[in-house]
């Protein structure tokens, strides 16, 4: 189980190849959300997405002789991003494992760093890459289901909670559980008031699910959203207890309201994410949450990676 001592510890070790991102206050966005909102921006993140965090944790505490043979993930875009820019700052070789849907604007970023990028059929990414990891000798990072990778994404909690000490709510995107578990540890652990929401696709409602069920179910690989970066179809082992104990409430979000907040984000915020870092504005339009004037809500923006030919998804669409 990740703990505050190992977030604090992974704050210091990546510390030199990350941005301490700027929590800005979107006033603009108050009389539509009905609350005082803020933003934490990991979009300005190096590679520009919160994923670094948890992937430059995990490479550095591998063992020196398993770095050098080369690291390989499975990712949807952002992590395996991460890892590229992790492997070239530590001097080691990456293999990035993406689905054959990945947004162009992810492919060309993890390729931008040097890492090779393998396509695979999306519901076997896992899959391929941790039997090229065997037969290549390198070491696989996980997404999210790798305590040192947790630990890592929990640094930008302790990161909020410095920039905004009387924080009333957090709202993050949820998707294999890693970027949340680490949040919530470290919030939980610090301020056990602030409450921790996780919004996640209603067409990949994979822990709404397990929570139902009481424990990590799989959902069909048919499932898909709009939120390309949430497509993770099961709870990550070591994320789901801690998920468990620390998140106070997940809500489901449908396509429509996911694109209409990533429209509201760029027009009315006039701040551009990510579709699926804008499902946390989602859940707030969908009335899945609600809060109260002087409530100070932070909206997790995990990425920024987003390109031009995905505009055409929210053009025309009123908000």
């Amino acid at each position: 189980m990740v703990t505050i001592e190992s977030i604090y510890e992974a704050q210091k070790r990546i510390a030199p190849y990350i941005n301490k991102t700027p929590l800005l206050r979107l006033n603009n966005l108050d009389e539509y959300l009905g609350c005082q909102v803020y933003a934490k921006m990991e979009s300005f993140q190096k590679t520009n997405s919160f994923k670094v965090r948890g992937a430059l944790n995990a490479s550095i505490t591998l063992p020196e002789k398993a770095l050098k043979k080369g690291i390989i993930t499975a990712s949807s875009g952002n992590h395996g991003k991460a890892i590229a820019y992790a492997a070239k700052q530590l001097g080691t070789k990456a293999y990035v494992v993406v689905p054959e849907t990945a947004p162009k604007i992810k492919v060309e970023g993890i390729q931008s760093y040097g890492a090779e990028v393998i396509f695979s059929v999306p519901a076997e990414r896992f899959n391929v890459a941790k039997k090229l990891s065997e037969e290549n000798n390198l070491s696989f990072i996980s997404p999210f289901d790798d305590n040192e990778v947790i630990a890592g994404q929990g640094t930008a909690g302790l990161e909020i909670l410095e920039q905004l000490p009387d924080v009333d709510y957090i709202i993050s995107p949820i998707g294999g559980g890693g970027l949340i578990g680490g949040l919530s540890t470290a919030v939980k652990e610090t301020n056990p008031q602030v409450k921790i929401i996780g919004a996640e696709p209603t067409l990949v409602a994979r822990y709404t699910n397990s929570f139902v069920a009481g424990h990590p179910v799989a959902l069909s690989s048919e499932s898909k959203s709009v939120a390309d970066g949430l497509q993770t179809l099961k709870p990550g082992e070591l994320n789901y207890p801690v998920v468990e104990k620390y998140v106070d409430k997940i809500v489901t979000v449908d396509e429509e309201n996911i694109l209409k907040a990533t429209k509201l984000f760029l027009t009315k915020g006039k701040l551009l994410a990510e579709i699926s870092s804008c499902i946390t504005l989602g859940a707030i339009l969908q009335g899945a949450v609600k809060f109260n004037a002087n409530d100070k809500v932070v909206l997790f923006i995990s990425g920024g990676n987003i390109g031009m030919d995905q505009f055409g998804k929210f053009e025309g669409m009123s908000i």
